[in-house]
């Protein structure tokens, strides 16, 4: 089963995210995973911040759970914007290097004739390009 997941484009190229550079994709990671949890800890805490109103305990707990991931979902959208421009740029180099490599260290020229080679160069130009997919 994880064979079959592994052999996907898209497992590829998250994998490769950590490979061009380990801490800003680690760090991607991370806020990705914190993204999809703060609107969950702010929907509790919410609910334990109206049980608390209703049971007329203390607040604190509430309005702490809520105060933070308030504010974490602000501020995680900008730097996620900002990690992400810069770990493009870093895997943009870090996959020109790999293709220069790929193209340069056979010996002669008739590798660089195969047609499938070709398409494949053409597609790796026209994706960082900005001609098709992400950007």
């Amino acid at each position: 089963m994880f064979d079959r997941l592994r052999r996907r484009h898209e497992w590829a190229f998250f994998m490769s995210l950590t490979r061009a550079d380990r801490a800003l994709g680690t760090a991607w990671w991370a806020i990705v995973v914190l993204r999809g949890l703060l609107p969950a800890a702010f929907a509790i805490g919410m609910g334990v911040l109206v049980g608390a109103v209703e049971d007329d305990t203390s607040l604190v707990a509430g309005l702490v759970v809520v105060g933070v991931a308030f504010v974490g979902m602000q501020v995680l959208v900008p730097l996620h914007a900002q990690v992400s421009a810069n770990l493009g740029d870093r895997l943009s180099s870090w996959l020109n290097d790999r293709l220069v490599a790929a193209t340069t260290e056979p010996p002669g020229m008739g590798h660089l004739e195969d047609p499938d080679l070709t398409g494949d160069l053409t597609v790796a130009r026209d994706f960082d390009l900005g001609m098709s997919g992400p950007r």
